[in-house]
């Protein structure tokens, strides 16, 4: 019998079952469903952060607080592990006195804070940081000004704010030259910082930015949550690298602090959302395995109630391969049409998700997704194809 005759055999079969076979695709369609969306997600937080990051440039440098330590899942922590914040905000006079290499540094104390205008208020993050900021950092100002070094040395209580903060609490209103309380200190609004954007849930755009003179007044912490050293080009990054944690090991202990550059900061975090992305898409196989005992289960129920049939077929001379060939082409028909319409399902949902959260979808991710709906129709296929086969004609003729 001809493969195009098996083809059509399969295709009568599950046609004249249309129930029977809708159901027992809907495991392969939820699997490789949500396979698509979840490697998507993945794939679409790691280019926004990447982006993210790349977007400040090539060549700034990072001193995180305490040791780094990759094997503790990326934890900064002393020798003996509990993690430790001695960096200050004078470290950063101290780079910029001593550095010949750097081209500006600042320092970040990040806090949770209250921010009220009139009657509004909200929750934000207040971001202590040094007049270099919006250079450092590659984020201009929008509207107004940021704060210059006298004010930071003489801690006027000016701040500027994330797009975010200012659609709450003034909504079409010009904030420049308005006074907000921030935990219940008036500062007075010198500028809007520009539009950066979410990521992962996380929106870059709520924050109010004070000189970090005050952070530790106002918000109760004065811990350096990041230095940010900015190398005068590309070229230049080792050799900064090398300088920082030179002047930073003459006043602190290396367990104190860990300089990582851009690139070393990108690599990590690809490997960390690499891994994240290969956990979801684990997770969501499961859904492709539960789907291929499904279809061996209701291929095995189709066994039974086509014995007669078999045993019909192989007395009119149908051979052991062709019945084998035929229960494995409708597992296979099964699978991967389910992988078809999963596949479409998968791809219009992350469409939709864009709209909220990140998402990138690949074509390696949708091949892959359907190479492994088709290949779970042959594995869970091929035992009831191989007892399909092997029933005896005269047994099967006699099956009631």
């Amino acid at each position: 019998m001809s493969i195009l005759e098996s083809f059509r055999l399969a295709f009568d079969a599950l046609v004249g079952n249309k129930m029977r076979a809708a159901l027992t695709m809907l495991g392969i369609v939820i699997g490789v469903m949500a396979v698509i969306l979840l490697i998507s997600i993945g794939q679409g937080v790691k280019a926004d952060i990447t982006g993210q990051i790349s977007g400040l440039g090539s060549n700034l440098l990072f001193v995180m607080p305490g040791k780094f330590d990759m094997g503790a899942g990326g934890d900064s922590a002393g020798g003996n592990g509990i993690p430790t914040y001695k960096l200050k905000a004078e470290d950063v006079d101290l780079i910029n006195k001593r550095s010949n290499l750097s081209d500006g540094a600042l320092g970040i104390i990040e806090s949770p804070v209250n921010i009220t205008y009139q009657n509004r208020k909200r929750r934000t993050i207040a971001v202590g940081t040094n007049e270099t900021y919006p250079d450092v950092m590659t984020r201009p100002v929008e509207n107004g000004r940021f704060f210059t070094n006298s004010q930071v040395q003489s801690g006027r209580r000016v701040t500027v704010l994330g797009q975010t903060v200012v659609k709450s609490l003034f909504g079409s209103v010009d904030p420049i030259g308005k006074q907000v309380k921030i935990q219940g200190q008036k500062f007075v609004v010198i500028g809007v910082m520009s539009k950066k954007g979410m990521t992962m849930g996380q929106d870059f755009d709520d924050g109010a930015y004070i000189p970090i003179s005050l952070a530790g007044s106002v918000t109760g912490n004065d811990r350096i949550s990041e230095l940010v050293v900015k190398a005068k080009s590309a070229d230049d990054v080792e050799a900064t690298k090398t300088e920082i944690e030179s002047i930073m090991s003459k006043k602190y202990s290396r367990d104190d602090f860990t300089v990582f550059s851009q690139s070393e900061t990108l690599s990590l975090l690809g490997n960390i959302l690499g891994i994240m992305t290969a956990m979801l898409a684990g997770l969501a196989s499961i859904s492709l395995l539960v789907g291929g005992i499904g279809i061996m289960n209701i291929m095995l129920v189709s066994v039974t109630e086509r014995t007669r049939e078999i045993g019909i077929r192989k007395a009119v001379g149908a051979r052991t391969s062709d019945i084998m060939v035929q229960f494995i082409i409708e597992a296979v028909m099964l699978s991967a049409l389910g992988g078809l319409i999963g596949i479409g399902l998968g791809v219009a949902a992350a469409y939709i998700i864009d709209s909220w959260l990140s998402t990138s979808v690949t074509a390696w991710s949708v091949g892959l997704s359907f190479f492994f709906s088709a290949a779970v129709g042959i594995f869970f296929g091929v035992y009831p194809a191989w007892k399909a086969a092997r029933l005896d004609p005269i047994e099967a003729l006699r099956y009631e």
